[in-house]
């Protein structure tokens, strides 16, 4: 398993776009066609920082931008099935989702895991390495 990426969650998607390409050196690069604004920042040829956009204020004295989630790439099926057998067995709730086609590169299964309110884990792996899977 390794560090795939981490997802910031803002309402000024451009300000943030813009810093991290602009002064931290990424490169914006392709994104799946989501049904919700943001972008792709590459480092290295990966997408390393995926920004979502987001309608939330926030309270007085509070940033309504916020680091969303942290996603583990899973590289093989057998990764996949033991995380699997380990949620299940610690009576772990879980929710999955796919992220579509994007040319080339074929769709993946997600998995995430809300910790705590405001904390997300996301573990991600190739489709056909998650479809056997039984949502909890």
């Amino acid at each position: 398993m390794q560090l795939d990426h981490a997802t910031i969650a803002t309402p000024d998607l451009d300000t943030v776009r813009r810093f991290f390409v602009e002064i931290a050196g990424l490169t914006e690069g392709a994104r799946p066609p989501f049904p919700v604004a943001g972008y792709w920042l590459y480092a290295n040829g990966r997408p390393v920082l995926h920004l979502i956009g987001t309608t939330a204020t926030a309270a007085a004295g509070r940033s309504a931008s916020r680091i969303d989630h942290l996603a583990f790439r899973l590289d093989s099926a057998a990764e996949w099935q033991a995380l699997l057998a380990r949620l299940h067995a610690a009576g772990i709730d879980y929710q999955t989702a796919q992220v579509p086609q994007m040319g080339a590169q074929a769709a993946e299964q997600q998995l995430f895991v809300a910790l705590a309110p405001g904390v997300v884990i996301e573990f991600v792996t190739a489709l056909p390495h998650g479809q056997r899977h039984a949502q909890r």
